[in-house]
């Protein structure tokens, strides 16, 4: 009885730490994009110093992760929820990463004018904010089905993603000189469409936690050949 309640108090203690970064992961999205519509450099510069912070959080509930495992030997789902929680760690923190890499950008096209109003950038983000929001809602409830709707979610933004760049090629064609602009801006969203990925990553650890299967639960693009574009990664 003791050995169970230490065991539980421990994956609570982590538990309510992935809360806290997953929050701070979709707040850094948010200011994330606000920072590149407005070209708000303080706002950007934030950004990194958040991003320190989700580090940290990662490397306790990694500490936290593997001390468990030490003391507890964990069987059965208490294991995959250990397990779990390693793996969605790395995906938040690589979100929040990108995010930063978006504010990079954003310092460093500070000052110029950009080449067309900003309109399916910030849409992409919201979408993979909501996936973001949606993925830790279903590790916080054990919820299969939601989890599964976020990872329905990930075409849409694909479809996003591609729009932005064939957009992106044909105004490059017409003005060289927007080349360099142009790429910082399939750079964004290329970080968009991956913060998406992560997100559905997120969502199929909490499917395993729940069931012991891992799937790739993802839908797959039809429109688009994956394999021959240089901006698509597995």
């Amino acid at each position: 009885m003791v050995y169970r309640y230490s065991l539980e108090e421990e994956l609570s203690g982590i538990h309510e730490d992935m809360v806290e970064m997953g929050s701070l992961v979709e707040d850094s999205i948010e200011k994330s994009i606000l920072a590149l519509q407005n070209q708000d450099i303080a706002l950007a510069r934030r950004i990194f110093k958040e991003d320190d912070r989700i580090d940290e959080i990662e490397q306790r509930i990694e500490k936290k992760c593997l001390m468990l495992i030490a003391r507890q030997q964990p069987i059965a789902k208490d294991l995959r929820a250990v397990s779990a929680a390693l793996k969605i760690i790395t995906d938040l923190e690589r979100i929040g990463d990108h995010s930063a890499d978006i504010a990079e950008i954003t310092i460093r096209m500070a000052g110029e004018k950009y080449l067309k109003p900003l309109i399916d950038v910030p849409k992409m983000a919201e979408l993979a904010g909501i996936m973001v929001r949606k993925s830790m809602e279903a590790y916080i409830m054990q919820d299969i089905e939601l989890a599964k709707e976020v990872c329905g979610s990930d075409d849409e933004v694909d479809e996003l993603f591609f729009n932005i760049v064939l957009e992106l090629i044909e105004i490059i064609k017409r003005d060289p000189i927007s080349v360099e602009q142009a790429v910082n801006f399939m750079f964004i969203a290329k970080y968009l469409e991956r913060m998406a990925d992560h997100a559905t990553n997120i969502s199929e650890w909490v499917v395993y936690t729940v069931t012991g299967e891992h799937e790739h639960l993802a839908g797959q693009m039809h429109r688009y050949d994956r394999k021959n574009n240089p901006f698509i990664t597995d």
